[in-house]
């Protein structure tokens, strides 16, 4: 039997099921096809929505074809199995336009947490650009910033005091936290901390003179002859407690060995170096002889010769002087693996140490970054390099959860980490 023989009920379910199929999913692609160039060619949009149309035609025909062929579909398959194919089709259909809807309905808020999310990964940018063209990635991009004070810190806030760990009462919950020391340790406490869709580690370092930057072995200025190390490798190389990622460096096509950090680093009041930077926000994060913690934007012998002992150039500052930064939308950076550096009135530093793309945590944006090291008493933080780069080791041994651009359990060199040595 040739195909124009087959009865009314044959040719209504094959076309049934190939409307079904097809038609959501082509009317989703044009929709896609619209709004970008990355996934779908624009020249091909026309072509997806005259298929799209013809599985329209074909869905419609069957249906027609099912009720009024003379044996019909509904005498042939049990009631139950034409409930589940329709059911199955409408939660195709569903999940497809909710898909569609939240990419772009506006005002939902998804486009600009999925633009900044991806394009601050090392891998995964192509979520964005498969979906946005390049102008709604721009525009959202710029609409999504830190606005930072453009103060720089004022070292007299800072006033060192003994930590009272004798005190009964305290003035909330953080601060209790912080000043509730672990049996025989002066020296540093980890707090494991939470909020909505991240979690992490935060070191609270009592004495900030024992806050130093470690440098890699592998420090370099050129990508050939540069590498970056673990911030495990650092930590027992220098013998410290606590390590955490530092600065930023070149990392072009996202495979590099951490050798080449941005910006300016400074360890022992040396200039390591003195490269471009990695953002237009922020500066100089780093510290002074007297240990207190400085965010200005400075050039490295203005640095220097101001008596810088340990910095790196990252940002954005997230409070100067106890004032926190202006974030507009998310911050334009989305919420990813973070870390971020403070220090309190009474002079105790914070490092912390946000997990992300993983279950339970998914990471913070800039607004929780503040948000945290102000509920812990900072009055002068700063970000540092996130991502891939993020984690925190005690004793040589990594206490957070990071994860690289694969999503694997596991870190990657870097050019320099922030420590704590006994």
């Amino acid at each position: 039997m040739s195909f124009n023989e087959l009865p009314k009920r044959k040719l209504g379910k094959i076309f049934t099921i190939l409307g079904v199929i097809f038609f959501p999913l082509l009317s989703c692609l044009y929709i896609v096809s619209v709004n970008s160039d990355g996934l779908i060619n624009s020249t091909l949009s026309p072509i997806v929505l005259i298929l799209a149309n013809i599985f329209l035609v074909l869905l419609v025909v069957g249906i027609i074809f099912s009720i009024t062929g003379k044996d019909t579909l509904n005498k042939r398959l049990k009631k139950g199995f034409r409930i589940a194919f329709w059911l199955l089709a409408a939660i195709y259909a569903i999940c497809g336009y909710s898909v569609v809807l939240m990419l772009y309905f506006p005002g939902s808020g998804f486009k600009d947490w999925l633009i900044t999310t991806a394009m601050t990964t090392m891998n995964h940018q192509y979520f964005a650009t498969w979906f946005y063209d390049s102008y709604d990635v721009n525009l959202v991009m710029a609409n999504n910033v830190v606005i930072e004070s453009g103060e720089d810190t004022n070292p007299d806030l800072i006033t060192f005091k003994e930590p009272n760990f004798n005190q009964t009462t305290y003035e909330n919950e953080f601060e209790k936290a912080v000043l509730t020391k672990d049996p025989g340790n002066d020296l540093y406490k980890i707090i494991d901390i939470s909020g909505d869709g991240y979690r992490g580690k935060l070191a609270v370092i009592y004495d900030p003179s024992k806050v130093k930057l470690a440098i890699s072995q592998g420090t370099g200025t050129t990508l050939d002859n540069s590498y970056g190390q673990y911030i495990t490798t650092m930590a027992k190389r220098y013998n410290a407690v606590i390590a955490i990622n530092g600065g930023g460096f070149f990392d072009p096509d996202w495979n590099s060995t951490g050798g080449v950090p941005h910006g300016v680093v400074i360890s022992e009041g040396k200039l390591i170096a003195n490269n471009s930077r990695a953002n237009g926000t922020g500066g100089i994060i780093g510290f002074n002889a007297d240990n207190k913690l400085i965010l200005s934007r400075m050039s490295a012998w203005e640095a220097v010769n101001s008596g810088i002992r340990d910095a790196v150039d990252f940002g954005p500052f997230l409070i100067v002087n106890g004032k926190a930064s202006f974030v507009k939308g998310n911050g334009g950076w989305g919420e990813a693996p973070r870390t971020a550096i403070g220090q309190r009135a009474d002079g105790i530093v914070l490092l912390l140490a946000i997990d992300g793309r993983q279950i339970g945590s998914i990471g913070a944006d800039m607004d929780d970054l503040t948000e945290v090291m102000l509920n812990y008493g900072a009055i002068n933080a700063a970000n540092l390099d996130g991502g891939t780069s993020t984690a925190m080791a005690l004793n040589g041994e990594i206490i957070s959860n990071p994860r690289n651009g694969y999503y694997q359990a596991q870190t990657r060199p870097v050019p320099n980490a922030w420590i704590v040595v006994p």
